[in-house]
């Protein structure tokens, strides 16, 4: 991860600091929360009048954008040459300008590592989590929480609608950069900041989680194990009704352990 202060010249003020992932190629704009609509940069002024401080990723691949030579530029190529660069590279290309442009006087300066503030800030950020049914979410967070999400009774998100209606979009819920968000097919982002503060508390932490899937879930050859079968007669019990996968997989599938032993009585 490379980090950047985000400077105002004019005023000599920090901005805040831009995050950049490398592998993921994904930017996070972090905003102080001493700004307000006058001293913000303008693409940001609507989330700090609503003290959102953490800009979500399209927005900060937006600012970043303006601030550089577009991809779709004619002499492009020209271009990467004069640079040594063999593709486009928006990051190389922001770090090549100091991330000054013409329409105000800011400018990034690369630091060695995250401020307290986004530390603390971060606490929010999602660790892991868990899609369950009636589209809702298992949310586990870093400041050791963990909060269930019905999408549903969240505030209007844009996108979300459709969401909740198509559940193989809704399965495709996957955790997004550093826990920032959670995201449904890549495309459609709910920020973790919303999703720790409209869940409801679970009294579960993570650690209890993991070491229940670790006690309590067997695969196949665990199962002919613990119920001295072969896997031909786990296949004839499973078809019989007799025993439930979790999971199904053509690998081999997955079991609870107490309906194993269940079978066992």
């Amino acid at each position: 991860m490379k980090i950047f202060e985000i400077f105002d010249e004019e005023i000599n003020l920090l901005i805040g600091t831009l995050l950049y992932y490398e592998k993921s190629k994904t930017f996070i704009i972090e905003l102080k929360e001493n700004l307000d609509e006058w001293t913000a940069p303008l693409l940001f002024t609507s989330f700090v009048k609503k003290e959102i401080y953490t800009i979500p990723r399209d927005i900060s691949f937006l600012w970043v954008k303006e601030r550089i030579i577009p991809s779709g530029r004619q002499n492009i190529n020209s271009i990467l040459s004069n640079h040594n660069l063999k593709t486009y590279d928006e990051m190389k290309f922001l770090e090549l300008s100091e991330g000054r442009c013409s329409q105000d006087n800011m400018f990034i300066k690369r630091i060695d590592s995250l401020p307290k503030y986004i530390k603390k800030r971060n606490l929010q950020n999602l660790t892991d989590c868990i899609v369950l049914e009636n589209n809702t979410l298992l949310c586990f967070f870093n400041d050791n929480t963990v909060r269930k999400i019905e999408l549903a009774k969240l505030s209007p998100i844009e996108g979300i609608d459709k969401v909740t209606k198509n559940k193989k979009l809704f399965e495709s819920c996957k955790l997004g950069t550093d826990g920032y968000y959670v995201t449904f097919n890549d495309s459609i982002d709910i920020p973790a900041h919303i999703l720790h503060k409209s869940g409801v508390l679970i009294p579960l932490s993570h650690d209890d989680f993991i070491s229940f899937v670790q006690k309590n879930v067997l695969d196949t050859s665990e199962v002919c194990i613990e119920i001295e079968c072969t896997r031909q007669n786990l296949s004839y019990m499973v078809k019989q009704g007799q025993l439930k996968p979790v999971k199904e997989n053509v690998r081999g599938n997955l079991y609870l352990k107490n309906d194993v032993v269940g079978n066992e009585w």
